[in-house]
């Protein structure tokens, strides 16, 4: 159904945790070779007949059915080289569970990684971990409602190797062991995971569901089921679940990579025809959410809610995609969307906005249902205001429609997105093509080649009127099956005024009066030229090419240095940033907050003669951004364009470091409605909000750069000062720093870089960041934050020290790192069965001082944390008796290369690779050192290395929940 999904507060609690999200039913931006015009005649409800087609299928992608059901989609893609995404999709979720297999459709995907016919135990796992796949990261599995999705991407230039990732997809399908042992471990890791999941949103969505899916089998079928069933769960449950809904009926296999068709073709047929056809299967039953004619209203409240938080929502039938007529449909909710988004955007920018965030949006919700969406968050918990300013906004279209500008520039933006993708149809990454067969094995949703879509949106989006967009709001917004909630702190409802929550009846007048007394939006544009006064350039005055990393220096005659690397990796993008040294570190604490917000503030305002929203509107159809930033010891650019729009965006660049503006509403608006954030975040603050607070202030030596924001030191912004901070910033481009990565060729780029980077202003300062001598603090120290109702647990152990800076120690802490956590989520996880996951981070830095940071967290039931902190420590001092296990390194070596031989295509990571060099004054070819470093890695470094990091520095940090009195 090719939808925009509405991403907002309803779906959001829909997820109930990493393995429990329905998919994202995609905006259409894809379809093959030229649209056929049919002769024109007249059709039923004025459709032409041309449009009455049906949408075409991607002819790119090889389709197919065995005779035991299972359906398959094959596409040769070769973004990225040498690798392929897979997936098993069974149309089978929680919607499907008995009362007492609550969970269990969840708990399946996890036992598929505990053992399978091929693959005893953990050994599948283990054995993609050794070929360079990242469990959790690149190796993952979730369940919704109504399906369940293996993901499984793998390299193909191993043929042993590709063609036993499908011999492990065809495990899942039907040789899943189900091991009553591993099933008793593997509750502790389900229970861990719901523990995960549990606060005010679990709570509060206990409340209102049934309400809003009216009692729909939706609202008692949640993914992540029951504690109780899955504590206490017969093997024979699952194992039935497993029986009745895992069958190749009701399965799709996904395979999308550089590999050969014919012989993945091959490979499906041979392994998934193994599987048998189930005689007489049980009905695959669709479940619906009853219509209403009245409002449902839910008013919840709990005691660790900080914001008060209202979605209104029109739902109707879902609407399918099946013919041309209904893509031009799809494309008029686009425009909609985006039309009444940047109204609501608008907003956002007076002295006094009337809601934090707000959107309205129409999209899919859950089930057979789309919905339309109106979400805010309220100001000082005023719901009337809120509510009032988001319905009086969609009341103006219903009433005055948008305008023939707006919808133009609209247009314009949505031909450019598509222009995009078909520009980069042959550099479309694999994971794009694999989401849309599995909407069409799942939701039917036809996937359709750029090329035709191209073609269909040029034919036909400029045919799009004012009034057929117009119309949509009627269809929107109707009394029948709307639902209002309304989520807020536990206090509200205490004493009187604004914040004091209003009852449903009140709620009720509230959205069938909104709208009275409107007047029709003025599109309000500005018709200058972006720079009022070209700059007058600089040569480059010195060259230096890099060779072996194809990279060029260039240096300016006013100082200005560029290095660019011109790559194919994209065919239209070109992604830029600058950096010089200096930040907030220059100022001193009295000035802290107005420097810090100084770039923020400067953005908001726009540039030169363009307010923001002026701004945004004479950009429309461009693929431009650029931001500035002051961080604590640079200040900089950073920004993405197109080969068509780079002048645009080095114009832009330009402008900020000559034509800074302060638009002293939008500021205001902006600092009020952070103020209103933080003193709700302080009136009710969450028990994570505590901890981290604690965490990041403790880290920090309680240095007053690294306490957390408070609505007293927001006070301290003074707009002047900040203004006065960020032109000083940016009033020397001698000592910046550009870096250019993306599709240009230097001789096309050259005129440009003299003319906009060679005309910045500079003043030839001599000046760098100031080291603040801001520590972690040494020696062992424990601190329990307790707070909470769940009876959950976080832990957080920090080892901390100087560091002696070289690309070999630099190694040796990310191999001790990733062979610890592969270690701990063996022990903590699947041996303790005592958490959902564990993260292992080991950081260092050479500016502005050379130190380290370990940093090691999970979650966990509060009875559990003394043994997981022993058990964790424990596994530490065996590392530093004996080394990491050989296994793992390897582990991280197969992971590593395989990491940066897709790295080493993408733009993004060469950016960031080359800022970082030459921000620490490094050697850029040192990616090209890697295999040797790698070599390097080996049981007795990685002993030496837990000696000298897993030292005498040592943090405890616990978070605990309250004691029930």
């Amino acid at each position: 159904m090719n939808k925009i999904l509405a991403t907002g507060l309803v779906l959001a609690l829909l997820a109930t945790g990493a393995s429990a999200q329905k998919p994202v039913k995609k905006a259409p931006k894809k379809a093959p070779a030229s649209i056929k015009t049919l002769p024109a005649k007249a059709v039923a409800a004025g459709i032409p007949a041309e449009l009455k087609q049906p949408i075409p299928f991607d002819p790119e992608v090889k389709v197919g059915k065995l005779a035991n059901g299972l359906k398959y989609y094959i596409r040769k893609n070769t973004e990225p080289k040498n690798r392929a995404e897979l997936r098993l999709v069974v149309n089978a979720g929680a919607i499907l569970e008995t009362d007492d297999q609550q969970g269990l459709a969840h708990f399946l995907e996890h036992m598929a990684f505990n053992g399978t016919k091929n693959f005893p135990k953990n050994e599948i796992i283990s054995f993609l971990q050794s070929s360079g796949v990242r469990f959790g990261a690149d190796l993952n599995a979730s369940t919704g409602f109504d399906e369940t999705i293996y993901q499984l991407p793998v390299p193909t230039d191993s043929a042993q190797l590709f063609e036993q990732a499908f011999q492990i997809l065809e495990d899942w399908a039907h040789n899943v062991t189900l091991d009553p042992a591993e099933i008793d471990k593997e509750r502790g890791v389900v229970l861990e995971e719901a523990r995960s999941g549990r606060g005010a949103g679990q709570r509060m969505r206990e409340k209102f569901f049934p309400l809003i899916l009216n009692n729909s089998r939706y609202a008692d079928r949640l993914p992540i089921g029951k504690d109780e069933i899955i504590k206490n769960f017969k093997p024979e449950a699952l194992q039935r679940f497993y029986k009745d809904w895992y069958r190749p009926d009701l399965m799709a296999v996904v395979a999308v990579g550089d590999f050969d068709v014919a012989q993945v073709e091959g490979i499906i047929k041979e392994k998934f025809s193994r599987i048998p056809a189930v005689s007489n299967p049980k009905p695959r039953l669709q479940y619906a959410i009853p219509p209403h004619k009245d409002t449902k209203i839910a008013i919840v409240t709990d005691p660790e809610q900080p914001n008060t938080v209202v979605q209104i929502m029109y739902k109707r039938p879902e609407i399918k995609e099946k013919t041309l007529y209904d893509i031009r449909e799809a494309i008029k909710r686009i425009l909609f969307n985006s039309m009444i988004g940047n109204r609501i955007n608008e907003l956002t920018q007076q002295s006094d906005p009337p809601f934090l965030a707000g959107y309205s949006n129409y999209g899919s919700f859950l089930g057979d249902q789309d919905a339309f969406s109106s979400y805010v968050i309220a100001k000082d918990g005023d719901v009337n205001r809120a509510v009032t300013a988001i319905l009086d906004e969609n009341a103006r279209v219903d009433q005055f429609g948008f305008t023939e500008t707006e919808l133009d520039r609209a247009k314009k933006q949505y031909q450019k997105a598509v222009d995009r993708a078909y520009r980069e149809r042959d550099k479309t990454r694999s994971g794009s093509y694999v989401n849309e067969y599995v909407e069409n094995f799942l939701h039917g949703d036809i996937p359709v080649g750029i090329s035709f879509y191209n073609d269909f949106t040029k034919k036909y989006l400029d045919g799009i009127t004012v009034g057929d967009v117009n119309n949509l709001a009627k269809q929107f917004i109707t009394q029948e099956n709307r639902a209002v909630v309304i989520m807020a702190p536990e206090n509200r409802n205490a004493g009187s005024g604004q914040g004091k929550l209003p009852t449903e009846k009140q709620i009720l007048a509230l959205i069938d009066n909104a709208g009275k007394k409107l007047t029709a939006y003025v599109d309000k544009t500005l018709d200058k030229p972006l720079l009022s006064t070209l700059p007058v350039g600089n040569p480059v005055t010195s060259e230096k090419q890099i060779r072996d990393i194809d990279v060029t220096e260039w240096t300016l005659r006013n100082g200005v240095k560029v290095v660019l690397k011109p790559t194919d990796f994209k065919n239209d993008q070109i992604i830029f940033s600058a950096s010089s040294p200096g930040g907030t570190s220059l100022y001193q604490d009295k000035d802290f907050e107005s420097a810090r917000f100084a770039s923020t503030l400067t953005q908001m305002s726009g540039i030169g003669d363009y307010n923001q929203i002026q701004l945004g509107k004479y950009l429309t159809g461009k693929t431009v951004n650029v931001s500035p930033y002051i961080g604590e010891t640079t200040e900089g650019i950073s920004g993405s364009t197109t080969p068509d729009d780079l002048e645009t965006a080095l114009q832009l660049v330009y402008a900020y470091f000559t034509a800074p503006r302060q638009d002293t509403d939008v500021i205001k608006g902006f600092l009020s409605n952070q103020k209103s954030y933080l003193q709700s975040q302080l009136a009710t603050p969450t028990p994570q909000k505590v901890f981290q607070d604690t965490v990041q202030s403790l880290l920090g030596a309680y240095n007053f750069r690294r306490l957390p924001l408070t609505p007293n030191r927001l006070d301290q912004v003074n707009v002047d000062r900040a203004t006065a901070i960020y032109k000083e910033r940016f009033a020397d481009a001698s000592d910046f720093t550009f870096f250019f990565v993306g599709n240009f060729k230097e001789k096309d780029l050259k005129p440009l870089i003299e003319k906009y980077l060679g005309g910045l202003p500079v003043t030839n300062r001599k000046e760098t960041y100031r080291d603040l001598g801001i520590r972690t603090p040494a020696g062992k120290i424990e601190r329990t934050v307790t707070k909470g109702i769940e009876p959950k647990s976080t832990v957080q152990l920090v080892f901390s020290g100087d560091f002696v800076w070289s690309s070999e120690n630099a190694t040796q802490i990310d191999a001790l790192a990733e062979a610890l956590e592969i270690k701990l989520t063996e022990t903590l996880r699947e041996e303790e069965s005592g958490v959902y996951g564990v993260s292992v981070s080991g950081a260092y830095a050479k500016i502005p001082a050379q130190r380290y940071t370990f940093r090691i967290g999970f979650g966990c039931a509060p009875e559990n944390v003394d043994k997981l902190i022993a058990r964790t420590l424990a596994e530490i001092e065996k590392i530093k008796q004996n080394g990491a296990d050989p296994k793992d390194i390897d582990k991280f070596k197969a992971e590593t290369r395989r990491e940066t031989e897709v790295q080493l295509k993408q733009n993004n990571f060469w950016l960031g690779y080359l800022s970082n060099q030459y921000f620490n004054n490094e050697d850029p070819t040192e990616i090209l050192r890697e295999a040797e470093l790698l070599k390097q890695v080996t049981p007795e470094s990685t002993k030496q290395a837990a000696n000298q990091y897993f030292g005498k520095n040592f943090i405890k940090l616990l978070l605990q929940p309250e004691r029930k009195q």
